[in-house]
């Protein structure tokens, strides 16, 4: 059966992006709401003892037979340090990051669990003045199920006058499931101090030693390697208090990734309930530009609401596309939703943001 126009659009585009752009990684438009992909500078980078997240991304749901579907869990734990026993600001931290990505359609899957470690030096405690800086290591897999490709010596015309992929292919098929080591770093200032402006800033690397995810390299030496990109991440945010209860959160992000490019910038809203503010509502937007065949343009509008209570902060953002791509998509665009627990939370002068 031939393939609906719009979707045989979608997936010659989908195809000639992942030619242009060679391996890249997925995305979180939330990206603050999950810190250990972010930047592993920010593992342990909250005010409390552990901190557990969960994120789940949806994209173009309604679009496609099967959206693609990212998901990612998280756990991470501060220690605070002692000197001439007393508490001096500083902490280790260690963490570990689950994150799965497939595309339904083909069975294609990628696997990552990721190992982080921290260390935060208190610059100035009277303004909360941090510098952080952490590692990542971990293993990826990937696989694909070849029984939902088709290969071009598969087509053919029957005497009845079907026609399809009817036939057997002669393709030497490499085996389907792959593993390699990954290598992260980054480092992350923070200048918080309580009711008063602050500012957030970190630079990572992901990807140091340019992993091969080829699956024909592996058995023939004589093809070349598909290296997954080193992936440079700079990210800033801020926080602007208005009055006692309510403050802006500017946020932006830029990440380079072999010919791909994308770029974040926009602003939360935060409104807190009580006079300790651990109650709180936020309502924010961005918009993301990336770098297409055309140069850079926007390509999706972002819009988020969350909630903080007691430790606990839920977030919903939904993408909606703004590019001459998403014409043809009517705006569809991705649905991400996050969940965060603080555990022995203290106040809300932290390391790095949330959502």
């Amino acid at each position: 059966m031939p393939l609906p126009h719009r979707l045989s659009s979608v997936l010659l585009l989908c195809v000639g992006l992942v030619c242009v752009a060679g391996a890249q990684d997925v995305h979180m438009s939330q990206f603050y709401a999950s810190p250990l992909t972010l930047n592993p500078a920010l593992t342990g980078g909250f005010d409390g003892q552990l901190r557990a997240s969960i994120n789940y991304r949806d994209q173009w749901r309604g679009l496609l037979p099967s959206p693609f579907v990212t998901s990612s869990a998280s756990l991470d734990f501060r220690f605070p340090l002692k000197s001439g026993g007393r508490e001096s600001g500083d902490a280790a931290a260690l963490g570990v990051v689950f994150l799965n990505d497939k595309v339904r359609e083909y069975d294609f899957t990628t696997n990552q669990v990721m190992v982080s470690g921290g260390y935060h030096k208190m610059l100035d405690k009277r303004t909360n003045q941090v510098l952080s800086g952490g590692f990542g290591f971990g293993i990826g897999q990937r696989n694909v199920n070849y029984g939902n490709l088709t290969w071009q010596d598969e087509f053919s015309i029957r005497p009845n006058g079907d026609i399809g992929y009817f036939d057997n292919t002669r393709e030497q098929l490499p085996t389907n499931n792959i593993t390699y080591l990954d290598l992260n770093v980054g480092i992350n200032y923070s200048y918080a101090p309580r009711d008063r402006p602050g500012i957030f800033a970190g630079a990572a690397v992901h990807h140091v030693n340019q992993p091969n995810l080829s699956f024909y390299g592996r058995d023939d030496e004589t093809l070349p390697a598909e290296p997954l990109f080193r992936k440079y991440t700079v990210h800033v945010a801020g926080q602007l208090p208005i009055n006692g209860s309510t403050k802006i959160l500017p946020r932006v992000l830029a990440q380079a990734q072999g010919q791909s490019l994308e770029a974040l910038a926009g602003s939360n809203v935060r409104f807190a309930f009580d006079d300790y503010g651990t109650t709180a509502l936020h309502v924010g937007g961005w918009i993301r530009g990336v770098r297409n065949v055309d140069g850079f343009g926007a390509d999706a509008a972002v819009a988020l609401v969350g909630i903080e209570y007691k430790g606990v902060l839920l977030g919903t953002s939904y993408d909606l596309g703004i590019s001459k791509f998403s014409a043809g998509n009517r705006g569809r665009g991705a649905l991400e939703i996050s969940l965060a627990f603080l555990g022995n939370y203290e106040n809300e002068s932290l390391i790095c943001p949330s959502f």
